[in-house]
């Protein structure tokens, strides 16, 4: 049994050396890498970096956006026995700091002159830190290592061979930090044997050697990383690095990928993107987009079952022609047969949509501590507001007060450096306490109500979960961020942020000028937009969940600042205390 990712990456070089493994968009144009070519970079890199003192054991951070040489470094590392630690190329200098010191990093891998920059701010905190290389050295100045000139030693194949057959498949290969939404990141441990696991199962849930990728979440996340490495290695597919930020439409519509893991963000994004397109476009596409989403809706229940009539298919046929497959090209989701919802839960409302026009998204569930393995809704029974039934070899129970337990070969190996948490996680038994609580029909469907530590209990004592609130607003395509207020309080209110793209091409459209995002928010129309999103998403409520009053944010949420995690999760706690004349303002 193949024991390692990095000896199945060797296994694909035998088996099939000549066939592409990587492509990449560069300046516009886009190239690929083979298998064997692939290959010998990672030896080459693993080489280079034995030169500047790594060994098994120690620590490579990799700092930088998605590209190549992301994966080339964390398999070069991995393969010579050390273990990969990735830096979200957003984090702020002291971010940086916090996580190489914390993971006692050796060795640094950063993009370019930005990225290596917050390192220089820091380093003279970092004495463990030896070495900086850089990957892209335009701008940089002084003599720095650079990625090529780690990859100019031309390391054999067979000696990456060797320090790839000696690895215990026990020993911890990456440390994922967590998102770090209540305190500071924990590092993650996860073994040779977690990866193998999250690969294992992925075959086992049909991904084929011939589907194709897009890598664009951040790599140091465990979702994309399960599928640009794990599964990209394991299942031998085709992993596309495009020119990512405003590009990332683009290099959609150009790979068309097979297989599509999306964060509700995305999928929230090509719903409000939609939205824009339809209220410039001409009349006649008005009518006939909104004639086939009618059609759409109304079969979306039966298609999710694969419970089509004939005269559904017919329909449906006519809506592709008309509308649903041009519009799936410009979103570049023509080809994708598996498309996923993941890391955060995703509004009902957005998901119908989606396969009202034809893109069957399955909802799953997982966490970096079980390598993001867990649950997923299988093909033909899709419920909404669920997130599916176990994987195979993947045990799900609820604890007496709603929390989540989950125990499988993925379970993570701890924290480093933290035995209180991770005792704390990890239970004798092997079960990993979650942090969600939620809810296991009699066949096995996972429901989440919420985070364990998010859960709202009013002044009158009624229990109320915020996510489920967030997501409906957020089902507007005209709102980006909802938090919503409410523990030991009367009644419920709501931090809400707008959507620049959208609120921005409406208020244009009726001749509202603004200059900024934050003179946006103080417009009475804009307000009166919004409230009518709110008054709507009051009407699915129950009357103690009901929003009474919201508050505009007068800014875009930010990473920077502390609002967001990496991921682009809201840090509840510190918007609540960045925003309290605020929330007070809304109980007076």
């Amino acid at each position: 049994m193949t024991a390692t990712l990095c000896a199945r990456l060797l296994e694909h070089v035998r088996e099939r050396g000549g066939e592409v493994a990587i492509r990449e968009k560069y300046r516009g144009v886009w190239r690929s890498w083979t298998w064997a070519e692939y290959a010998q970079r990672i030896a080459s890199v693993a080489e280079g970096l034995r030169a500047l003192g790594v060994g098994p054991g120690d620590r490579v951070a990799i700092h930088s956006e998605n590209r190549p040489e992301w994966v080339i470094a964390d398999l070069a590392v991995q393969g010579i026995g050390a273990c990969t630690v990735g830096v979200y190329p957003t984090s702020p200098a002291a971010e940086v700091e916090y996580v190489l010191a914390h993971s006692e990093t050796t060795v640094l891998i950063a993009e370019d002159e930005e990225q290596l920059d917050k390192a220089l701010e820091v380093r003279s905190r970092l004495p463990l830190l030896r070495h900086v290389v850089v990957i892209d050295p335009r701008g940089v100045s002084g003599d720095v290592p650079t990625f090529a000139s780690l990859e100019e030693r031309g390391g054999s194949l067979a000696a990456y061979e060797e320090s790839v057959a000696a690895l215990d498949p026990d020993d911890t290969a990456i440390l994922v930090y967590t998102s770090g939404t209540t305190g500071p990141p924990k590092g993650a441990m996860i073994s040779h044997a977690n990866l193998v696991a999250a690969g294992e199962t992925a075959v086992v849930l049909g991904a084929r050697r011939d589907d194709e990728v897009l890598s664009y979440l951040p790599l140091c996340h465990v979702a994309e990383r399960l599928i640009s490495v794990v599964d990209g290695v394991w299942v031998g597919l085709v992993v596309n690095f495009g020119e990512g930020g405003p590009s990332f439409p683009q290099d959609l519509r150009d790979v068309q990928p097979t297989v599509f893991l999306g964060v509700p963000r995305v999928w929230e994004k090509m719903l409000a993107t939609v939205e824009i397109r339809m209220a410039d476009a001409s009349r006649l596409k008005r009518l006939l987009y909104r004639a086939c989403m009618r059609q759409g809706r109304r079969i979306a229940p039966r298609r999710m079952a694969q419970r089509l009539t004939v005269f559904d298919r017919f329909v449906l046929a006519a809506c592709e022609v008309l509308v649903f497959h041009a519009l799936r090209e410009k979103l570049g989701m023509s080809r994708v047969r598996s498309a996923i919802s993941g890391a955060a839960p995703i509004a009902p409302q957005v998901l119908e949509y989606l396969w009202a026009i034809g893109i069957p998204v399955r909802e799953g569930y997982g966490q970096t501590e079980n390598t993001a393995v867990c649950t997923l809704t299988p093909e033909g029974d899709i419920r909404l507001g669920m997130v599916g039934k176990p994987l195979p070899e993947v045990e799900v129970r609820i604890a007496p007060d709603g929390e989540i337990l989950t125990r499988s070969a993925g379970v993570f190996q701890g924290y480093l450096n933290d035995p209180v948490a991770t005792k704390a996680t990890v239970d004798e038994e092997g079960w990993l306490h979650t942090g969600d609580v939620g809810e296991l029909s009699a066949d096995g469907f996972l429901r989440i109500t919420d985070r364990k530590k998010d859960i709202i209990i009013t002044a009158g004592g009624k229990n109320i979960s915020p996510s489920e609130i967030e997501n409906r607003l957020k089902v507007s395509p005209y709102v980006r961020e909802a938090v919503v207020i409410g523990d030991r309080r009367r009644y419920v209110t709501a931090l809400i942020g707008i959507e620049l793209d959208t609120v921005g091409n409406w208020a244009s459209r009726r001749g509202l000028a603004y200059t900024t995002y934050a003179d946006l928010t103080t417009k009475d129309e804009v307000r009166r937009l919004i409230d009518g999103v709110v008054q709507e998403t009051n009407t699915e409520l129950a009357q103690v969940e009901r929003i009474k009053r919201f508050t505009l944010i007068s800014k875009e949420l930010d990473h920077e600042d502390g609002e967001l995690t990496a991921t682009q999760k809201v840090k509840r706690r510190a918007l609540e205390q960045r925003f309290d004349p605020e929330i007070e303002a809304m109980y007076k």
